[in-house]
């Protein structure tokens, strides 16, 4: 999966691209890493919501990240700033919004993290940190399943993670 983002330059030569560095200030803040997950919790918002709340779970949960709360939405879920991530090398923001299903809750994940300095991040780099963080999205958004449903057996994925 390629995560580098390319831009055609309005008046540009014809087929005349930019990548990396350029693109990002074309786009006006694409994210080095964009991270972006779902997963369904069958318990309602509000019992999800309370829990992803609780900001002394936070640390357990991201123990990479040093987070900063920047709106917390009830029951629509959490957003935050991310003041360090990756040995204090990027920062950015993360959101779990929550959105309401017939039977229970899908927690939408994202995490947005740029180099602080401004220098690139390699592709294979990009992709590691990407599988990382979406694999621990899955497993904080399980264990909180498990946690507001204890008697559940199954937990179940979005299409692409299959």
């Amino acid at each position: 999966m390629e995560l580098t983002h390319a831009v055609t330059v309005a008046g540009a030569r014809s087929g005349r691209e930019r990548t990396g560095r350029a693109a990002r200030a074309i786009l006006g803040g694409v994210p080095q890493i964009d991270v972006v997950d779902s997963t369904w919790v069958g318990a309602p918002a509000a019992e999800v919501g309370a829990v992803i709340a609780d900001p002394r779970n936070w640390p357990q949960w991201w123990p990479r990240l040093e987070l900063d709360l920047a709106e917390a939405r009830g029951v629509k879920g959490v957003r935050w700033t991310v003041r360090s991530a990756e040995r204090g090398r990027m920062a950015g923001s993360m959101e779990i919004w929550l959105e309401p299903d017939p039977n229970g809750v899908v927690a939408h994940y994202f995490l947005r993290l740029d180099r602080r300095d401004g220098g690139p991040v390699s592709r294979g780099r990009r992709e590691r940190i990407v599988r990382r963080y979406r694999a621990r999205a899955k497993q904080v958004l399980w264990a909180v399943g498990d946690a507001v449903d204890p008697g559940r057996m199954a937990r179940i994925a979005a299409p692409g993670d299959r």
